[in-house]
């Protein structure tokens, strides 16, 4: 406090220990005490000899020995200077928990120094610094990726306790080491019996800290509502990898397998699902097919282009397979797109996207991974982007 009001830094200095190993003395000097060895260094120690020895009494008190009180450096006068020195700058538990949670919710390390400036009523008067915070920020977020493995697990265990229907499978490497992550939660399996005939499963979701690719498997229910039947964490992009999400989501669902599913194009999920799904009908989501069409047609598909409005009604409003055909033919010889590479390629699969192969095929009125995306979309608002595995999980 006396540092404080006088405006300069204190840190520990020399001291003694005892051969019990009791310290029996302690300076503490001003943070300009000494000189840097390197005359090039830029220091704020310039041999300042303001300092204050305690020494300890056989009953274990403390009693000050010496003061020196005169300072050979300028002081700081204001809150903002001082609270530049490093022993000024320590932060009470109170509000390193409060910045734990907050930074735990994602938010950002400017907005936390916002909220604990609007509670100490200006963020002149909060008694520590930003740079203050943003190390104790990536002190918290290393403490927090310490035993991440274990902290999972241990999150997992909690969780079945508290839901005795819920479902944690893991495969393991070589090495024990953590693989692929399955989960999925009672009242999820209880939903996936009443509306898993139709599902979406995307994988492009990477907000963690390990930038393991994250699935979830979704659905709609009776009022069009998004539902979420299980989630899985993978290493890789494989077949292999994919093969075991598939099978493993099917034994938590106790043996019932999809009518339908969605994904994107992905030709390691398509593998998986015809030899983990032989008996659902896998169909490609139609945004991602035509995603591209506008890098791969150019200026024809333009904003108001005759051809971009006739091709989303051949699309999006023919339900005939005849008819699809005879349209795509005149669109394509209409518009001189015949060794278009990208069109060619859409009609080549056309029987995983287009709505005439579907007609017979239930979907809960899906035609794409969107619910899929926005519910990753979603969890980017809440999970920082370098949220280790049990942060993430939570």
């Amino acid at each position: 406090m006396y540092s404080w009001e006088l405006g300069f830094g204190i840190r520990f200095g020399r001291s003694r220990t005892s051969i019990s190993g009791r310290r029996t003395r302690q300076d503490i000097v001003c943070a300009c005490e000494g000189r840097d060895s390197s005359e090039e260094a830029r220091s704020v120690r310039c041999g300042c000899a303001v300092m204050i020895r305690l020494l300890r009494k056989d009953d274990d008190s403390w009693f000050i020995s010496r003061f020196v009180g005169a300072h050979n450096h300028p002081l700081s006068s204001t809150c903002g200077e001082r609270r530049q020195w490093k022993s000024h700058s320590r932060i009470d538990q109170m509000t390193r928990d409060l910045v734990q949670n907050l930074r735990a919710n994602n938010v950002q390390i400017s907005r936390v120094c916002s909220i604990l400036g609007s509670m100490h009523g200006s963020s002149k008067y909060v008694p520590f610094s930003r740079q203050s915070i943003r190390t104790l920020c990536g002190r918290l977020a290393q403490e927090s990726i310490e035993g991440d493995t274990g902290k999972t697990i241990g999150l997992f265990a909690g969780m079945r306790e508290q839901d005795p229907a819920m479902v944690v499978r893991m495969q393991l490497d070589d090495g024990r080491r953590i693989k692929s992550l399955f989960w999925c939660h009672g009242a999820s399996r209880f939903k996936y019996s009443c509306f898993g005939d139709a599902i979406t499963f995307d994988t492009t979701y990477r907000t963690n800290l390990y930038n393991l690719p994250f699935g979830l498997f979704v659905g709609a229910n009776h009022h069009f509502q998004t539902v979420i039947f299980g989630a899985v964490l993978l290493t890789e992009e494989t077949t292999d990898a994919f093969q075991w999400a598939f099978r493993t989501f099917v034994e938590a669902m106790d043996g019932l397998r999809p009518k339908t599913i969605l994904t994107d194009q992905c030709p390691a999920m398509k593998s998986a699902i015809a030899i983990e799904l032989p008996t659902t009908r896998h169909r490609w989501c139609k945004w991602h097919v035509l995603k591209k069409a506008k890098e791969s047609l150019g200026g024809i598909y333009s904003k108001n282009s005759v051809f971009k409005k006739q091709l989303h009604e051949l699309v999006d409003e023919i339900v005939s397979i005849p008819e699809f055909e005879t349209r795509w033919a005149q669109l394509v010889e209409e518009h001189g797109l015949g060794a278009n590479e990208f069109l060619a390629r859409a009609y080549q699969n056309r029987d995983m996207w287009a709505k005439p192969f579907f007609t017979e095929t239930f979907c809960a009125g899906m035609t794409s991974t969107q619910r899929s995306e926005s519910a990753n979309h979603l969890l980017k608002t809440y999970i920082p982007r370098s949220a280790p595995m049990h942060l993430f999980v939570s």
